[in-house]
C-alpha cells in the first residue's frame, strides 16, 4: 500500500487545515476553537459518532467499517495544543496569537489525521471500528492521562491505539520506530537548602546553602555517572539555581534548586528520584543545612509493544519504502498514559530538515501529509482488512 493518490491530490485542502490551525494556535485545554474546527469536520465527513469534552476538551470520532464480523476497534490519536513560543517564522500564515506558536506540529498531526478520517468514511474499507483521538494538552497538561481518565478505552471499546509524530532531520515522508522504551519518564524536583545567612565578611558565623546547593549539584551527576549502569539511560539536569538574597555581600538564608530527571525504565526512574533525594538531604545535613526536597511525577516512559510496533512498521514500509531503527528520545511524549492502558505503537514520521521542534523558526512540513495519513488509513484496512467472500 503505497501512499494513496488520494492524498496526493486533497494535499492542497488538508494543508489548508493545517494552515489555519498553525495561524490559531492554542494552548494545553484551551484548545476550544481548534476542538470546534476537529468536530465540525468530522461530521461533515460523516462520522457514525463525535463525541466531544474528553478529557476536557478532546474530540473523537467513530467511524464503522463496511463489516464488522470481528469487532476488532482500534484508535488513532493526534494531539491539538500548541506551545507557548513567540514564532519567528515570517510565514504568511504565521501565528496570529502573540506568544503561542505550533511550535512541535501538533498542527500537521491532526491535519494528517483529519485527511485519513474523511478518507475512511468515504472508504470504510476495513472490517470493524476505527477510532480517532484528537487530544489536548499534549505540551506539559497529561491530555492524554486526563482522556483515559474519563474511560477513552472502556467507552469506544479500543483494542489498539496508535500515534505519530513529525521529526526533523530525517528524510520527509519516511518513518522511524522502536519496540520497548521509545521516550523517557519526564519528572521534575525542586530541593530548598536551608542554612543560617549572614554577612559575606563572615562566613563562619553562618551556614552556607550556596557552598551546598555547589556540593549537591556535583553529587547529582553521579546518578548518571556512578549510581546507573551506563548502558541504562538516564539524565539528570539541574536547570536553576536561586538563591533568597542578591546581595554581594550578604549569604542568604535559603537556595533552591530545579531540574529534570529523565529515565527509561520504571527501575531506573524510581531509583534516580530515590538517589536524588538521598544525596540532597545528607549532603545538606554534612554542611550543617537541611534540605527539603520536592520530586514531581511527569509523564511515564513511553513504552512500544511488540507486536504492533512491528505491525506499524510493515505499514510505513508498504507507505514509504522502509522503516528505520528510532533512537531512544530523552524527550517525553503522554500517548505513554494510552500505550499503558492498551497495546499499540508510536512511530516517527520525518519532517526533513527544518528547524528542530520546539524552536520558534520551526514549521510542519505539508509535504508530509500524503505519507501521514496514508500510514493512518493503512492501519485499519490491514489490521482489520474485509474478509473475502
Amino acid at each position: 500500500m503505497p501512499i494513496k493518490n488520494s492524498f496526493a491530490e486533497r494535499l492542497p485542502e488538508i494543508a489548508g487545515w493545517r494552515r489555519h490551525l498553525h495561524e490559531n494556535p492554542e494552548i494545553l485545554f484551551e484548545v476550544h476553537k481548534t476542538a470546534a474546527f476537529v468536530e465540525e469536520r468530522l461530521r461533515a465527513f460523516g462520522c457514525d459518532e463525535v463525541v466531544t469534552g474528553l478529557g476536557r476538551t478532546g474530540v473523537v470520532g467513530v467511524i464503522k467499517g463496511k463489516t464488522d464480523t470481528k469487532g476488532a476497534v482500534i484508535g488513532l490519536r493526534a494531539d491539538m495544543d500548541a506551545l507557548p513560543i513567540h514564532e519567528e517564522t515570517g510565514l504568511p500564515y504565521a501565528s496570529k496569537t502573540p506568544g503561542a506558536m505550533h511550535a512541535c506540529g501538533h498542527d500537521g498531526h491532526t491535519a494528517m489525521l483529519l485527511g485519513a478520517a474523511q478518507y475512511l468514511c468515504d472508504t470504510r474499507q476495513f472490517n470493524g471500528t476505527v477510532v480517532v483521538i484528537f487530544q489536548p494538552a499534549e505540551e506539559g497538561g497529561g491530555g492524554g492521562r486526563e482522556m483515559c481518565a474519563d474511560g477513552l478505552m472502556d467507552r469506544f471499546g479500543i483494542q489498539e491505539v496508535y500515534g505519530m509524530h513529525n521529526w526533523p532531520g530525517v528524510p520527509m515522508g519516511t518513518f522511524a520506530i522502536r519496540a520497548g522504551s521509545f521516550f523517557a519518564s519526564t519528572d521534575q524536583f525542586k530541593i530548598v537548602i536551608k542554612g543560617r545567612g549572614g554577612h559575606a565578611a563572615k562566613p563562619h558565623d553562618t551556614v552556607d546553602p550556596i557552598v551546598m546547593s555547589a556540593q549537591i549539584v556535583t553529587a547529582l551527576q553521579t546518578i548518571a555517572s556512578r549510581n546507573v549502569d551506563p548502558v541504562d539511560q538516564v539524565v539528570v539536569s539541574v536547570t536553576s539555581i536561586e538563591s533568597s538574597s542578591t546581595a554581594f555581600n550578604v549569604i542568604p538564608q535559603l537556595v533552591t534548586i530545579k531540574g529534570t530527571v529523565r529515565a527509561m525504565t520504571k527501575e531506573t526512574r524510581k531509583f534516580a528520584e530515590e538517589r536524588l533525594t538521598a544525596l540532597a538531604r545528607t549532603t545538606a545535613l554534612a554542611f550543617g543545612g537541611e534540605a527539603e526536597v520536592n520530586y514531581f511525577h511527569g509523564y511515564p516512559v513511553m513504552v512500544n509493544h511488540p507486536e504492533q510496533t512491528e505491525f506499524a512498521a510493515h505499514v510505513a514500509t508498504k507507505v514509504s519504502g522502509s522503516c528505520a531503527e528510532a533512537p531512544m528520545i530523552m524527550g517525553g511524549e503522554d500517548f505513554a498514559y494510552m500505550l499503558e492502558e492498551r497495546p499499540g505503537a508510536y512511530i516517527l514520521v520525518g519532517n526533513g530538515e527544518t528547524a528542530m521542534v520546539h524552536h520558534p523558526e520551526y514549521n510542519f512540513n505539508d509535504e508530509v501529509i500524503p505519507a501521514g495519513s496514508s500510514w493512518w488509513v493503512g492501519l485499519a484496512e490491514e489490521r482489520m482488512p474485509i474478509e473475502q467472500a
